[in-house]
């Protein structure tokens, strides 16, 4: 048998001549990347450099998908003809929110480049035309921008929240950005908002500190997108933003601890049911979905890869990961396009339907329990069934609240929705007898609360005199805000990126 010597030695050749091509090849691309990602100007290092301009030469890719956010040219699916108008879109709302600023105005959301734009705009922030006035806390403004860990930094936590919203309007200017979530001095991504510290802490038992880094691409989203409320108790003369997390990530959770405390955020003046107002708990409901525990982060979906040359980096255009399948869902899933849009509009329209039969139910019990009230119900017969519209009421805004939570987590809100239709079905079976304990026997009627105008007026709400109030807010009192930013040098100066709306 001849030898094999002289084979192999050339397999051996040919593979280390394979292997220094692959590593020429490496170390030139490395080499690229160092060249493509060279700082060719000075980047904030300390401090909050709240305008997001300051970090365009230093990051200018990250910078420019940042001035995306504005770009409103794709429509979800399910976003209906009314566009951004979710209270005409939905008129039930208005009932539901009865008392409370939400049954004013209520609009799909936009990009992070409208934040602070859109706090300033809506009808639930009033119309201060000097500081002090007006109907919101400084608290309004937290998740809105950079400017307000900078001003945290300033003033002092507990002296931010004694603050009046309007108090803030000359200080608050720029949109969410590069300082809300990056260490300016190693770029690391950090947290700014110090409700997110003691809640995860009291929650977990960890120092947020210990966070992974995959846990942080998750995590510094949790900074806005959560459940929270004002707690008026800790800071005298403050409202502080707090997390209802000291029993868990639970809808379960939230509301034992909403019950332990005795809170409320407002109540139903129809019903004068005590009702809690879900904000956004979109990380929570993550955490439940299928997503979320096999560690899938919001910016692998959100903010995914993308590439300038041999740089790839993570895209600021914070979006619908629909808007671009190829770059978000087809990275780990290989169906096609439709497939995949599909699979996401069937869980969410699944989930839509169970959220209207608990909005009609829920909207008939508030009118029968007004209706109890009139014929004469006691507090003792209307606490029980109060107690049920409330726990129904809860379950729904729940999921309506998080946008997108019908993908996210479709399972955990079924269930959700489910609990929340047999405790509004179980309120109007009450309802039934207590209207008949008093000689009520004939269905409590509705009144015109088909159109958004119509519900409104039935709540004596005076749109007109509120949008003229929030014009004259707009003319005079913002431009002012503005030129207090410029005068301290805190205004952003940098051209708007192209409005594309929908």
């Amino acid at each position: 048998m001849k030898s094999k010597t002289p084979i192999v030695f050339l397999i051996a050749l040919a593979a280390t001549f394979a292997l220094g091509l692959l590593a020429s090849s490496i170390m030139e691309r490395r080499a690229e990347a160092r060249h493509v990602n060279a700082t060719v100007a000075p980047r904030p290092t300390s401090g909050y450099e709240s305008r997001n301009s300051q970090w365009a030469a230093a990051y200018p890719r990250q910078y420019e998908t940042l001035r995306d956010t504005r770009d409103m040219s794709f429509t979800p699916p399910l976003v209906g003809a009314h566009g951004l108008d979710a209270l005409r879109e939905n008129p039930r709302q208005v009932i539901l929110w009865a008392g409370y600023a939400f049954s004013k105005d209520y609009n799909h959301p936009r990009g992070h480049a409208y934040a602070v734009e859109d706090v300033r705009a809506t009808l639930r922030t009033g119309a201060p035309m000097k500081a002090g006035e007006g109907p919101q806390p400084a608290s309004c403004w937290v998740c809105k921008s950079p400017d307000v860990p900078r001003l945290m930094s300033a003033m002092g936590v507990d002296e931010f929240y004694k603050k009046q919203w309007s108090d803030l309007g000359g200080e608050i200017t720029n949109h969410i950005g590069c300082a809300d979530c990056h260490e300016p001095k190693t770029m690391q991504l950090t947290i700014t908002r110090p409700h997110l510290v003691a809640a995860y802490k009291a929650a977990t038992g960890r120092d947020i500190t210990t966070a992974s880094h995959q846990e942080m691409r998750s995590l510094v989203c949790a900074q806005c997108h959560v459940e929270y409320y004002f707690d008026k108790k800790t800071v005298p003369g403050g409202q502080v933003v707090t997390l209802p997390w000291k029993h868990g990530f639970s809808i379960e959770d939230a509301e034992k601890y909403y019950d332990g405390i005795g809170f409320t955020d407002y109540v139903n003046t129809i019903s004068k049911t005590p009702i809690l107002k879900a904000q956004h708990p979109d990380y929570e409901l993550w955490r439940m979905g299928i997503h979320g525990q096999r560690g899938v982060s919001c910016a692998d979906c959100h903010m995914p890869y993308t590439a300038d040359g041999s740089q790839k980096f993570s895209s600021h255009h914070v979006q619908s990961p629909l808007a671009d399948t190829s770059k978000s869902c087809q990275v780990c899933h290989r169906q096609n396009a439709d497939e995949l849009v599909k699979n996401v509009t069937d869980r969410q329209r699944a989930i839509l339907g169970m959220m209207e039969r608990i909005e009609t139910e829920l909207v008939h019990a508030h009118f029968e329990a007004r209706a109890a009230w009139d014929a004469g119900a006691s507090e003792s017969e209307m606490a029980p069934i109060l107690q049920l519209i409330r726990q129904a009421q809860w379950r729904w805004d729940y999921v309506a609240a998080s946008h997108g939570a019908g993908f996210h987590a479709p399972l955990e809100c079924a269930r959700i929705l489910d609990a929340g239709l047999g405790r509004a079905a179980s309120a109007r079976l009450q309802l039934a007898r207590v209207l008949a304990a008093h000689g009520k026997n004939a269905p409590v009627a509705l009144p015109d609360i088909s159109t958004k105008e119509s519900a409104q007026k039935y709540l004596g709400i005076d749109i007109a005199k509120e949008r003229a109030a929030k014009a004259e807010f707009m003319k005079n009192a913002v431009p002012q805000w503005l030129e207090n930013a410029r005068a301290k040098g805190t205004l952003d100066e940098a051209p708007p990126a192209q409005n594309k709306t929908f």
